[in-house]
């Protein structure tokens, strides 16, 4: 057997290396069976993803070792390369007692999530860990052609070197096409105001907001929650959220009048940011549209809270009000361009037993915002059945009756509810069960995707704030992962292994949107389905990462060949 010279230095160091694809988790307490991942191909203006795990050997006399890893890259391609450490995180809350077997492992324990910018020594022990590697050729113009990305670990002391990897990157000259599919991860501004201990609409606000409306755009999120009013989610019955309402309201015995500028500088900033749509928080509250979201006033010269869970949604006070301010919202939205980029809520998540209320606010917005869209995420197809709402957003496992009925322009979503069979990006899933939703998206047409928690960093109910670094699961009520995709960093928004792997499956729905140009779409869906014995589903699809990443090349390939 023929040695290479990089496999005998490293048979010869007391340091192990390998390099992985973005869809590995490594766990530092078990030994690593990943498949090595040394090249691939990406788009002209993709993002792209790698790692390099290390460890010292475990029969080596040292135990702990700082080391520096350095990149290079022939041709340059390095200011386009950025180092990330991988950091394991607590979760007390991995998964729910009777889930499925496509789990990486249930028990509480660290799991590998945050990423960490790499601005220091690595130091290194018997455990394996890893370094993220992601390469943007946004950064700078780059031309399309091979480049090899040499990773080396050396000494911190000695400058010895202990390791060296490449990668080889084929940067290709065709770009992604604008992203079609709408989505929307909840933004949460409160969170970020009581972390950072900042006071709402003051400029430290504005300027906290900015750097999270920045970090969603860029990792696909093109739908902004927008609080007109203090979105009645995940709240506590009785309880509040803190103020976060855009809208000033005037109230002078059963008159109203309404103030936008704030507003106004929220979409200015959104639209800077590269937002494309607005979803305006919900006007009725969460499961069962019963109440009305907490609505902030002033009258006589003092705020006070006019509206809230003492409201009764049926109550002719509420139409009222909203008999008020509906038109005067769309007239500020058709004055600001906003009219084809406005979307509404009723309420989250009604059941068969809501019908009646949910039927009742259904009516009352539909009297004055007739032309714009409404959507709900609801899974009961009776609901859309009845026409109470035309743009239902069912949970990706109870997609089949909207599939077999064919709704257009469907929708769907996933939380925590959502943890058998289906893709999901809990810790412990594995990264391919995250990134495969892109081609099932791709696949059935999907025109948007939701998911509640881009920063949700509070326990259940709103009930009191968390450390996400610490609690990842919403004080025991959501398995890790549900609840946020980003961490609050000191200078701003810390990125996961899951918000990287969830934009690649956003990447994927580009590049198949764009073999589809050149091939067509029959024969794209023929492609992802070929050789399996199944036909990708929702609820069945190849879960080996291998497989994914194959494909993903076998799509650059196609594309090309077809020029």
């Amino acid at each position: 057997m023929t040695i290479t010279k990089e496999k005998e230095f490293e048979m010869n160091s007391i340091v192990e290396s390998r390099l992985l694809s973005s869809l590995e988790k490594v766990f530092p307490d078990e030994e690593l069976s990943a498949f090595r991942w040394e090249k691939g191909s990406a788009l002209a203006d993709e993002v792209y993803s790698f790692q390099i795990a290390l460890r010292i050997r475990p029969d080596a006399a040292q135990e702990h070792l700082p080391a520096v890893l350095a990149v290079q890259t022939q041709p340059d391609l390095t200011p386009c390369v950025l180092l990330r450490q991988v950091v394991s995180v607590p979760s007390d809350f991995p998964i729910y007692e009777d889930h499925d077997e496509n789990v990486l492992r249930t028990g509480p324990g660290r799991y590998p999530d945050l990423l960490l910018p790499l601005s220091g020594p690595l130091t290194l022990s018997r455990q394996w860990q890893s370094v993220w590697v992601t390469v943007n050729p946004q950064k700078q113009a780059v031309q399309p052609g091979q480049y090899a990305i040499r990773l080396s670990l050396a000494a911190e002391d000695s400058g010895e070197t202990l390791a060296s990897e490449t990668f080889d990157l084929l940067i290709m000259g065709e770009k992604l096409p604008e992203q079609s599919l709408i989505h929307t991860m909840w933004f949460h501004t409160d969170c970020i105001a009581t972390w950072y201990g900042i006071e709402v609409f003051s400029e430290a606000y504005w300027k906290r907001v900015e750097q999270y409306l920045r970090n969603a755009v860029k990792h696909g999120i093109n739908m902004i929650l927008t609080p007109i009013f203090t979105p009645p989610l995940d709240t506590e019955v009785g309880g509040e959220r803190p103020t976060v309402q855009l809208v000033d309201v005037q109230k002078s015995g059963s008159d109203y009048r309404f103030g936008f500028d704030r507003l106004e500088r929220w979409v200015n900033l959104c639209l800077d940011c590269g937002v494309k749509y607005f979803e305006f928080s919900h006007l009725f509250t969460q499961w069962g549209a019963e109440h009305a979201p907490k609505i902030m006033a002033t009258e006589n010269g003092r705020e006070k809270r006019i509206f809230g869970w003492e409201t009764d949604a049926a109550g002719p006070e509420y139409e009222r009000f909203l008999d008020a301010f509906l038109p005067a919202l769309v007239s500020f939205l058709r004055e600001h361009g906003l009219g084809k980029s406005s979307w509404f809520h009723v309420s989250d998540e009604p059941h068969a037993e809501h019908l009646a209320a949910y039927e009742n606010a259904s009516r009352i917005l539909k009297k004055h915002l007739g032309g714009f869209p409404i959507v709900d995420a609801l899974s009961d197809y009776s609901f859309y059945e009845d026409g109470l709402v035309e743009r239902p957003i069912p949970a990706s496992n109870r997609l089949e009756p909207f599939l077999e009925h064919q709704v257009p322009d469907l929708w769907t979503y996933y939380c925590c509810s959502q943890y058998k069979k289906v893709s999901n990006r809990f810790f412990c899933f594995p990264s391919a069960r995250n990134r495969i939703l892109g081609m099932q998206l791709y696949k059935y047409h999907i025109a948007g995707f939701l998911q509640w928690g881009y920063n949700f960093w509070y326990s259940q109910y709103s009930i009191r704030p968390i450390d996400p670094f610490r609690v990842t699961d919403a004080g025991g009520a959501f398995p890790s992962g549900d609840a946020f995709i980003v961490y609050p960093g000191e200078h701003g928004p810390l990125e996961s292994i899951r918000s990287e792997v969830f934009h690649e499956a956003l990447q994927d729905i580009r590049a198949l949107t764009l073999l589809e140009e050149k091939i067509g779409r029959d024969a794209v869906i023929r492609l992802l389905d070929d050789g399996l014995e199944h036909p990708i589903t929702f609820q069945e699809y190849p879960q080996d990462a291998r497989w994914l990443l194959k494909k993903r090349e076998q799509v650059n390939q196609l594309i090309r060949t077809n020029k």
